[in-house]
């Protein structure tokens, strides 16, 4: 990341954060968060349920005071200058924030006029949000009457009746079927377009994978590894086998074969024939499938690839997203 630094200039940061500490009761919910987020980017933020994410988006979002460290938003002290900041930014948390009695319309308007739009300019630009984001024919419908991801798409439409310079997206997928997450997916990937930068918090990996240029694991209050998710999917490892037997009785000589080969812990799968290793010579992976076949171990097929994000996860944080309960990070 100093390296990185170097290489841009100092107007090209969204976010320059630098030992960033907040604390409860005894506890470091953020521990030395260290941040460099360009502008017009998707930045990545994963980590287990209260490993710090949403505390150390409140403090960027100037919602929750640092206990130490310091951060710069677009040049603007987190300190100082929370004023000019807030002007920039927009959050759009966990959970929707919008009145489920008004209709989507009169959400969106109401939002605007509060944001100093005319009546008029109000409507226009509640009907342009409703209209982008497919939500035109549920106008005069009451939000407590949408879908989930009707929900979803409309509280981030009320992030951005001005479009903000950096939208803090905490969890926007939470709970939503793929279809509609899919959705949530094209507008993000459209805001960056017009030039926003955004910072994601999430547990889906998929997501990270396809939405994010640089991605930050965070556990326990302290950033654990960071980079693309090239970087952090080659840093455990340049492959993965995968191979499924025909014969779940012939699994623990091929576990035995496998160790033997590739000098690695074997992984069983969700059924008795599914195993995964890490391999990094693809030369002894064609050893141990010569082995299997001069012992007679059907397999059914397999494959070899690089590691997946989720894979990566494990690895650093010692938890699999399904691990983790599905409850809002208290800290």
């Amino acid at each position: 990341m100093k390296e990185d630094k170097k290489i841009l200039q100092k107007n090209d940061w969204a976010i320059e954060a630098n030992g960033l500490v907040k604390i409860y009761g005894k506890e470091a919910a953020v521990d030395g968060v260290d941040l460099a987020i360009q502008k017009g980017t998707v930045y990545g933020f994963l980590g287990p349920n209260g490993a710090g994410k949403t505390t150390t988006i409140r403090m960027l979002a100037t919602l929750l005071p640092a206990d130490a460290g310091s951060a710069r938003i677009f040049g603007n002290d987190l300190v100082s200058d929370g004023a000019a900041i807030r002007k920039r930014i927009s959050l759009t948390g966990q959970y929707a924030s919008i009145d489920e009695d008004l209709t989507g319309i009169e959400n969106l308007m109401l939002i605007a006029r509060l944001m100093g739009y005319t009546r008029r300019q109000a409507k226009t630009r509640a009907m342009e949000l409703l209209t982008a984001f497919g939500l035109d024919h549920a106008a005069k419908r009451q939000v407590k009457k949408y879908s989930g991801g009707m929900r979803r798409r409309i509280d981030i439409a009320a992030s951005i009746v001005v479009t903000p310079d950096l939208l803090f997206l905490d969890e926007p997928t939470s709970g939503l079927d793929p279809r509609s997450r899919n959705q949530v997916w094209d507008i993000i990937r459209a805001l960056v377009r017009t030039g926003t930068t955004v910072m994601l918090t999430t547990q889906y990996l998929e997501e990270a994978d396809q939405l994010a240029d640089r991605i930050g694991v965070i556990q326990r209050g302290k950033i654990i590894a960071e980079g693309t998710s090239s970087e952090l999917k080659a840093s455990v490892g340049r492959g993965t086998l995968n191979v499924q037997l025909v014969h779940a009785e012939d699994r623990q000589l091929a576990i035995d074969i496998l160790e033997d080969y590739l000098g690695a812990a074997v992984h069983l799968g969700t059924d008795s024939t599914s195993l995964t290793a890490q391999a990094d010579d693809s030369i002894r992976v064609g050893e141990a499938l010569g082995e299997f076949a001069r012992r007679r171990i059907e397999v059914s097929d397999f494959s070899l690839g690089r590691p997946s994000l989720d894979e990566v996860f494990l690895t650093l944080t010692g938890h699999s997203t399904e691990q983790q309960d599905s409850g809002e990070e208290i800290l």
